[in-house]
């Protein structure tokens, strides 16, 4: 039977019946240590006291604009003390928050818009050129601009001002725990991203399985979140988890880059590390090219968002003295459901169930896969969303009563440790049998030449199905096609011949989402397009 419960499952039945995000993360901590520094950097310190205050002020400049329970708030900002207070700021008035990646394009902003119909949207002046075409008949009056006055359009309001006339006191509305809360979008891996709806309690479920049972978390910890706040992963890493304890966290609003988180690690000295495997590569790549790295604070070094290949893992813990912590979750989960803990790591594995969370591997007619079988990963816990925004047929196909149907390929193996294959539709069939992306791609990164790499089945000439592969290389290795061959080769000699690639071909970078997953379906169009 291949389903396990989590250990220590904390249960819902010890929540209240009225619960909300605003006060639990964020007020009740506040009230207890005011002056205790929740935001480290950057770019200045942040007290808690501080951070409620600035919320509070949102709430009742959102209320004075007329919004209402149950309506959207667009919320386009980076990483910052700002992008907190927004959040909970709506989640207070019982509105809903929905937090978009702050550097995507027009259509990105078109589809947000359109999809969630928001009534109001915070943005930074920074995301105003990809922005305002997108806005096209969204209302001037309805939007706050965070930065530089005079830098949107004639109508719209800037943030200093928006606050500083607003009631400095404004008490929380009573919500449900099984209200909804917030929006996160999907990444978009597989294509149009969906709005997922989370509830109040969905935060505080998460937060007991993950961060207090996993990570141990403790007032005395410092976060720091390569993953941004827009995602799932990221909110939890950088925002709730380390709220939750009176911790304090490190923000980045930069766009993410090696030498830049070598920074901020040597600067606030962080003991819990979050990134996920495509960002752990390219550390790597950069640390043996001479770029100088002390994780010597870090206590826990978290991976998540793809399966953490382990080439990768053995060569961050030779380096740097750490075991990553592999985990996987969804958006549709709100954090991890499975995860390796700290003493119980295997490279290459995505560990056990994360406490409150259950997990089963299914075939395709939904009965138990036998033990080491591919099969559908299925799970449940406290985090599970409770529908898509807008698309109940889809809600109905993934959500089978408690289990959610994550589209993933899985295998357990004899010692219970769960085993990422791929997504489903990633998944190929060559000479009958299954062949998962990521075995083939952990062999080509075993190679000294290849930095990244992503594997895709495609149809040959003959009307079969082969695995193609995409490499990057380092800067200083050509592309030349004696290079194709001799990755061919060495896959086929850790390999059987099956799950050879039966083409390499050389990108400069792959396609990957805002949170950096690969996008393979865009690799497979342009194979098919003989791109």
């Amino acid at each position: 039977m291949s389903e396990q419960a989590g250990a220590g499952s904390p249960g819902s039945s010890q929540i209240p019946e009225q619960f909300n995000i605003a006060v639990h993360f964020l007020e009740r901590p506040a009230g207890a240590h005011p002056d205790r520094v929740a935001i480290v950097g950057e770019p200045e310190p942040v007290t808690y006291g501080q951070l409620a205050r600035l919320s509070t002020l949102v709430s009742s400049a959102l209320v004075r604009e007329g919004i209402e329970r149950g309506e959207r708030v667009l919320i386009i900002l980076p990483d910052s003390a700002e992008f907190m207070a927004a959040f909970f700021g709506a989640a207070r008035i019982g509105a809903l928050a929905v937090p978009v990646n702050p550097m995507t394009r027009e259509a990105d902003y078109a589809h947000f818009l359109r999809d969630s119909g928001a009534r109001l949207v915070i943005v930074h002046e920074g995301a105003l050129p990809a922005f305002l075409p997108a806005a096209g008949t969204f209302a001037d009056s309805a939007v706050i601009v965070v930065g530089g006055a005079g830098t949107g359009r004639p109508g719209m309001k800037y943030w200093t001002e928006w606050i500083s006339t607003a009631p400095r006191t404004f008490a929380a509305i009573a919500t449900r725990a099984t209200d909804a809360a917030f929006f996160l979008y999907t990444s978009g891996s597989g294509g149009a991203p969906k709005a997922a709806v989370h509830l109040h309690k969905n935060m505080l479920l998460t937060t007991r399985g993950f961060a207090e049972e996993v990570l141990g978390i403790t007032a005395g910890d410092r976060a720091y979140s390569v993953s941004k706040l827009f995602f799932a992963y990221g909110l939890g890493n950088g925002m709730y988890f380390p709220l939750s304890a009176g911790a304090s966290c490190v923000l980045d609003p930069e766009r993410p880059r090696p030498e830049r988180a070598v920074e901020l690690v040597a600067k606030y000295r962080p003991s819990l590390f979050f990134a996920v495997p495509t960002f752990y590569a390219a550390l790597l790549r950069d640390v043996d090219q001479g770029l100088a790295a002390d994780f010597s604070s870090v206590r826990l070094a978290v991976s998540a968002g793809e399966r953490l290949p382990p080439e990768i893992f053995e060569r961050f813990k030779a380096r740097f003295g750490l075991e990553i912590l592999d985990g996987i979750g969804s958006t549709e989960m709100l954090h991890m459901f499975l995860s390796a803990q700290p003493g119980r790591v295997r490279a290459g594995s995505c560990g056990i169930p994360v406490p409150g969370c259950g997990a089963k591997i299914v075939d395709d007619a939904g009965r138990p896969a036998d033990e080491g079988e591919i099969g559908n990963l299925w799970v449940r816990g406290g985090g599970a969303f409770s529908g898509y925004w807008g698309i109940p047929e889809l809600t109905a196909r993934t959500k089978q009563g408690e289990w959610v149907v994550t589209g993933d390929k899985f295998y357990r193996d004899a010692d219970g440790y769960y085993h990422y294959c791929g997504r489903a539709d990633d998944m190929m069939k060559v000479s009958g049998m299954w062949v998962a992306p990521a075995e083939v791609e952990n062999a080509l990164l075993g190679h000294p030449k290849v930095a990244e790499a992503a594997v895709v089945g495609v149809i040959d000439p003959a009307g079969l199905t082969r695995p193609l592969a995409f490499v990057v290389l380092p800067p200083d290795v050509p592309p030349i096609p004696a290079l194709a061959e001799e990755l061919r080769e060495f896959v086929r000699g850790r390999l059987p011949g099956y799950k050879c690639p039966w083409e390499v071909k050389f990108l400069d970078a792959l396609p990957k989402t805002a949170t950096g997953k690969i996008q393979r379906f865009r690799l497979r169009s342009s194979s098919s397009k003989g791109g």
